[in-house]
């Protein structure tokens, strides 16, 4: 007696579904219709909460194999979610009234609290950015001691507002220092415009509560310590300063330092090809002949060298140069994941003194080369910034182990099987990355001391996370796929 209900309930709510998701809808783009695949709705497809594992998802996951051959990571720097996207339509952004934000940080200096403000200027200073001045960020979780670490940095403009150089270029309209300032999309119109047509992930947080080697080292392996011994996987604590190994990597001194596992000794052991690309002028270790020319990359953003696992694996020539991913992307030949950053003045780093637009610039150039190629149908681009560098951010960061998460930062996919338009509110970090890396190319083996062929000291397997988010639920493998997006890479 129930069954007749029941069909008309479904009936009534597929016709719902069609009058609202066609690609005769308003507001549709017919070259991008194709809603979200069956069963992967935003509260997840599992049931089982981010990390939970059902027959529905290895479904996906089985797809996502099929359709997906190459993985391309692109790795900016220091930017807050809030400072790039903080007024995106959807977004979980900047809190607003009447246009106006709600929110604000004290000022040590007037004694006011200084709501965030929009800049268009091309160069800022930001703030502070290692572990210290994240906890003087949070506050606690109150998310408003960003100008109090700027003054305390310290950060030139927040200390000296009266410097007419600094009211000119680096203050907001109250005398805010630049941390609490928000570009839209007249400044960054292609990363908008990214986030538009593919996915914007709005809980995307840093790997860890510090600067930029500690990201770089999670992002290749889910961990950042200092070790005993280099040839000691089980000699690693977890440390977030490492400032006297970054010395030695400046120095170019050719010997291991990292010694616990890292990404790549799986994929060395499972036949998995990749790559990690840098600026053509870059020089690893000494000699380095024909001087320093300008695309350099620094080494705080290639540490794999520095790994015992690369040395012992004898991948070092993966280590490559920008103008071999380029050649790779125009020729079809691509490894199944590849790492890309950028060279001195195209990172966004605040300190460089660069304009962002060289950034966006750099980035675009990368991603056009992906979309123009013959792999673009089987490849998903992933781009995120390394850390917060200072900015604003209102989202407290969970915390899942000593080291972390950091403070919010921007991420996208970008992929012809992205879901078009989704905002992917996941908890996300570098571990997701790393997690699917795993899931499509390794038979789902982790970073996991316990199951590890070269077991390490790490405190927290962070592929495991509970809270951690899948980065499928961004893709729709029944829709037609996208079409490439060639963008100006100077609009």
């Amino acid at each position: 007696m129930r069954a007749r209900p029941f069909a008309a309930a479904v009936l009534a709510a597929l016709l719902l579904v069609a009058c609202r998701g066609g690609p005769d809808a308003p507001g549709a783009d017919p070259q991008r219709a194709g809603g979200p695949e069956a069963g992967n709705s935003a509260a997840g497809a599992s049931g089982t909460g981010p990390s939970g594992t059902t027959g529905t998802d290895t479904t996906k996951l089985e797809r996502a194999r099929e359709h997906l051959k190459h993985l391309v990571f692109i790795v900016q720097e220091n930017r807050s979610f809030d400072h790039y996207f903080g007024t995106f339509p959807g977004a979980d952004g900047i809190p607003m009234r009447n246009g106006r934000p709600t929110v604000c940080a004290p000022d040590p200096i007037t004694d006011r609290c200084l709501p965030p403000y929009r800049t268009i200027r091309q160069l800022q200073q930001g703030g502070p950015h290692n572990q210290h001045f994240s906890q003087v960020d949070v506050n606690g979780g109150k998310m408003n001691g960003f100008i109090k670490a700027a003054v305390q940095g310290p950060i030139y403009c927040a200390d000296h507002r009266d410097d007419p150089r600094c009211a000119n270029a680096y203050l907001g309209p109250q005398g805010q220092p630049d941390v609490m300032s928000y570009h839209t999309r007249r400044t960054i119109p292609n990363y908008w415009r990214y986030a538009k047509e593919f996915v914007l992930q709005d809980r995307m947080f840093a790997p860890a509560d510090s600067w930029t080697l500690p990201a770089h080292l999670y992002l290749v392996s889910a961990w950042a310590a200092r070790c005993a011994r280099p040839f000691d996987p089980m000699s690693c604590a977890s440390n977030l300063e490492l400032l006297e190994e970054a010395n030695l990597m400046r120095e170019r001194a050719d010997i291991p330092i990292w010694a616990w596992t890292d990404i790549t000794y799986l994929m060395h052991e499972h036949g998995v090809e990749w790559a990690y690309y840098v600026g053509d002028d870059t020089c690893t270790f000494e000699p380095c002949p024909g001087g320093a020319g300008p695309e350099r990359t620094v080494s705080q953003q290639n540490p794999l060298p520095w790994f015992t696992t690369i040395r012992q694996t004898r991948q070092m020539d993966r280590i490559q140069r920008h103008s071999d991913f380029f050649d790779a992307a125009a020729d079809g030949t691509l490894p199944s994941v590849s790492w890309v950053m950028p060279y001195n003045g195209v990172g966004e780093h605040p300190k460089a003194g660069e304009p962002i637009w060289k950034g966006q610039r750099h980035v675009t150039r990368v991603i056009n080369a992906l979309m123009r190629g013959p792999d673009w149908e089987e490849t998903a681009i992933f781009l995120t910034w390394d850390d917060w560098g200072g900015f604003y951010d209102h989202v407290r960061p969970p915390r899942v182990d000593r080291n972390g998460y950091g403070i919010r930062v921007p991420g996208m996919l970008i992929s012809p099987w992205a879901r078009a338009g989704f905002i992917d509110s996941q908890t996300l970090s570098f571990d997701a990355y790393l997690k699917f890396i795993e899931d499509l190319f390794l038979s789902r083996e982790r970073l996991n001391p316990r199951t590890l062929s070269r077991p390490d000291s790490r405190p927290t397997v962070r592929e495991k996370v509970q809270i951690l988010g899948d980065l499928l639920k961004g893709f729709d493998f029944g829709q037609e796929p996208l079409p490439p997006l060639i963008l100006d890479p100077r609009p």
